[in-house]
């Protein structure tokens, strides 16, 4: 059997690679964190950072964690939803995040994990039927949320609210977006649905 590598899932890839771009850059070349992270100023310059921030990840274990993460649930949401439906998944998290913790904190935000956690709820929607909610969306959303809620108490500096706020908006996706049509394959007898 020929073994090969494919590229699979290329907005996930995408984001993956300026993610580590943004990190490497950082650590090593140009402090971007401070042109690209979150400020909690409205403004027309501000714009780009309500999206851009979420490349930009404050340590190692930042980026390995998010990163490890998003590569394992995202790859199935792009595949299920489509390109196109995934990449506005993502930036209406990052935007509808981004002018919350604008309008309700005064420090700045990284980081990938909204979407990560936006991703983490919907793909316990995969294998949902009409009129049906899987115990195994309950179970996560008990399991990570109510992790971040109850950390949200504590002082550190990882933005909870942004994991509530990707939850949360993940449930509403789930429950809202259908996923894209399965295209017909012409060399089988099966109709796609």
């Amino acid at each position: 059997m020929n073994w090969k590598i494919k590229f699979n899932s290329p907005v996930v890839l995408i984001i993956c690679g300026l993610c580590v771009l943004s990190y490497l850059l950082n650590s090593f070349i140009v402090e971007v964190n401070d042109q690209i992270s979150l400020i909690p100023i409205f403004g027309w310059k501000e714009i780009p950072r309500m999206f851009s921030y979420i490349f930009a990840h404050g340590s190692g274990d930042h980026i390995v964690g998010n990163l490890s993460l998003f590569l394992i649930v995202a790859p199935i949401l792009e595949e299920k939803y489509g390109p196109k439906r995934f990449i506005l998944m993502i930036i209406a998290t990052s935007l509808i995040t981004a002018i919350l913790h604008i309008l309700f904190f005064n420090s700045a935000l990284i980081g990938l994990s909204g979407i990560v956690f936006m991703s983490i709820i919907m793909v316990s929607f995969t294998n949902v039927k009409q009129g049906e909610i899987p115990i195994t969306l309950i179970l996560v959303m008990i399991l990570f949320l109510g992790k971040e809620v109850a950390s949200s108490f504590s002082e550190d500096n990882i933005s909870q609210f942004a994991h509530i706020i990707g939850g949360i908006l993940g449930t509403a996706f789930g429950f809202i977006i259908q996923p894209k049509t399965k295209s017909v394959d012409p060399d089988k007898n099966s109709i796609g649905l």
